[in-house]
């Protein structure tokens, strides 16, 4: 069903406004396994192998790694203009809560289950960090 609209609270985590399309992650994320030139996960049997993040708000469970292959992953992603818009995490760890707020990256956790019961790839995602409000539009 198309065209449909809700609001959920959420918990900033880096603050910031992002919109864009919905990505949507089975798996925990090891940016370093991200081509920086392209924004292509390249992670062999990674839920997102051979999709971009880049522009993306990315729906994921977990970061996973060690710390200086996530930061150097998502810093090089930046620098190239391929970073995720904006990011929603469900089990959030000191290393990507850093990176997100120097790397300037709105970041949010603690989403009501039921957005991720609706959220699809492609679905329009508002995000606003400061407000602690998610919208998703399908």
């Amino acid at each position: 069903m198309k065209g449909r609209e809700s609001t959920f609270n959420c918990h900033m985590i880096a603050e910031g406004r992002a919109g864009g399309e919905a990505l949507v992650s089975q798996d925990e994320i090891l940016f370093y396994l991200v081509d920086p030139q392209s924004g292509i996960v390249i992670e062999k049997g990674h839920s997102l192998e051979g999709k971009s993040i880049a522009g993306k708000i990315l729906v994921f469970p977990a970061g996973k790694g060690s710390s200086s292959v996530q930061v150097d992953g998502l810093y090089q992603l930046l620098r190239r203009g391929n970073a995720p818009r904006g990011m929603i995490i469900e089990r959030p760890d000191t290393i990507l809560v850093t990176s997100a707020i120097i790397m300037e990256i709105p970041l949010v956790d603690r989403v009501d289950p039921a957005f991720y019961e609706l959220v699809k790839d492609g679905d329009r995602l508002e995000l606003d960090a400061g407000q602690g409000r998610l919208t998703w539009r399908n």
